[in-house]
């Protein structure tokens, strides 16, 4: 990270010097006041200018990429990472020869770790939040096809047998898509239950 201090008649006129000789945006640069103005003897003899020092932030998303590979080696695996960016969004796809079940684990609690703790360091600055999701071997959208038909073949079970039956424990956003996905059977409905990891859905009966 490279500082640099500037001079200037005003904070402000610093903090435009900054930012034209450091080739970044008000939004990208971070700097402190070293040194306020100070009018001299008749506002000319003994003034002193305003002192900044400042740096551009660096890019969260380029920090938390770093921040994933390091992650992901630490973990004793090699990944290359692809990453697809659109509006306040951005995909890492990740690619390995190795044993990516690893990376997955269970029901994907792994990867949502890697998910979860990648969010946070990207985030953790002041600058508008982007919203990062991990992927390796289309896992998503495979584990989404899965739901959706289990969350059919149990909602047609209950409504035949007339008895409620529980799912697996589920994260929120998989929660979301099984409730989704039920709400198009006649017949059941579907409600959360347990705290924490347990958090799971029971499909029920229409009485």
């Amino acid at each position: 990270m490279t500082y640099l201090t500037v001079l200037g008649k005003t904070v402000d006129e610093a903090i435009a010097k900054a930012i034209n000789e450091l080739q970044t945006t008000r939004e990208k640069l971070s700097y402190r006041v070293i040194e306020k103005p100070q009018k001299g003897f008749l506002g000319i003899i003994g003034s002193k200018p305003a002192k900044i020092e400042a740096y551009v932030l660096p890019d969260p998303v380029e920090l938390a990429q770093t921040f994933l590979e390091e992650t992901i080696s630490l973990i004793g695996h090699e990944a290359t990472i692809t990453k697809t960016v659109s509006d306040k969004h951005v995909l890492f796809e990740l690619a390995s020869s190795d044993d990516v079940g690893r990376l997955i684990g269970r029901r994907g609690q792994t990867l949502e770790s890697l998910e979860y703790l990648t969010n946070l360091v990207c985030n953790r600055g002041e600058q508008s939040y982007t919203r990062l999701e991990l992927d390796i071997g289309n896992y998503r959208e495979r584990r989404k096809q899965t739901l959706e038909q289990l969350a059919l073949r149990v909602a047609n079970k209950v409504k035949d047998s007339k008895q409620p039956l529980p799912l697996e424990p589920m994260n929120a956003l998989e929660r979301k898509l099984v409730h989704e996905t039920i709400k198009s059977v006649h017949g059941v409905v579907t409600e959360s239950k347990g705290k924490g990891g347990n958090r799971h859905i029971v499909v029920l009966p229409v009485k």
